[in-house]
């Protein structure tokens, strides 16, 4: 038997359509909180839109591939993206934004609007990750053994600053994907974190994944950690 985890009450009216933002090496995971650079004309349109309207833009990984396309190409993209809200903004002088995202939910890219803007709507379904009954392990000591192994990973973080609470108190689809939107991760690998529904699989996933970093060395890593801003 499975059962559905809770979606983000700030989704509960929804209307199903989002500004798609793609980039080569970003994926935003629920509860995760991504900053933004907001630079390129098209994207300030879509970022002076969402804050007139539901505050929201989705997060989509390009596909391997896309710098072989034409300039005027629409770049394809992975069909799970990541939703997130506009929870702080700053417009610049010159026009940039500066914003923080927080991660929601992922989303299902079904299809794309034909509208008359410079950049892209999508049309998205809720995605909600699942738990498998009975569980395969124990999910408390699963949350430890996470945080443990990501602590002796990366000493100097605090968990505390990434949960704002104890970790012993927050579901383990929560801490997943906190810590893997805080993790300096290739971007084709987050997108197969983003893709897995069960909660389960995820966790073993990461389990497995911090386990092998600290093996190697963090090699399977390549963006700084802490993460800045990304420039858009």
């Amino acid at each position: 038997m499975t059962f559905s985890c809770e979606t983000d009450a700030a989704l509960k009216h929804f209307s199903g359509l989002a500004p798609l933002f793609p980039l080569p090496n970003v994926v935003l995971f629920p509860n995760a909180l991504l900053p933004l650079q907001i630079f390129e004309p098209r994207y300030r349109q879509m970022t002076a839109d969402a804050l007139e309207g539901e505050r929201l833009i989705a997060m989509g990984l390009m596909r391997p591939g896309w710098k072989e396309l034409p300039a005027d190409a629409t770049v394809p993209i992975h069909r799970m993206v990541g939703l997130g809200k506009i929870i702080a903004h700053e417009r610049l002088d010159d026009g940039r934004y500066y914003l923080v995202l927080r991660g929601l939910a992922r989303a299902k890219l079904v299809s794309e609007q034909l509208v008359d803007l410079p950049y892209r709507i999508g049309q998205l379904e809720i995605a909600s990750s699942y738990l498998t009954e009975p569980a395969p392990f124990d999910r408390r000591e699963r949350v430890e053994e996470l945080a443990e192994n990501f602590c002796r990973l990366f000493p100097g973080v605090k968990l505390q600053q990434l949960f704002m609470q104890s970790t012993s108190d927050v579901p383990l689809q929560t801490v997943c994907d906190v810590l893997l939107g805080s993790m300096p991760l290739a971007s084709q690998i987050s997108q197969r974190f983003l893709d897995e529904m069960n909660v389960d699989a995820r966790s073993d996933m990461l389990l497995d994944l911090l386990q092998e970093a600290a093996r190697r060395g963090s090699t399977l890593m390549n963006r700084k950690f802490p993460p800045g801003f990304s420039a858009n």
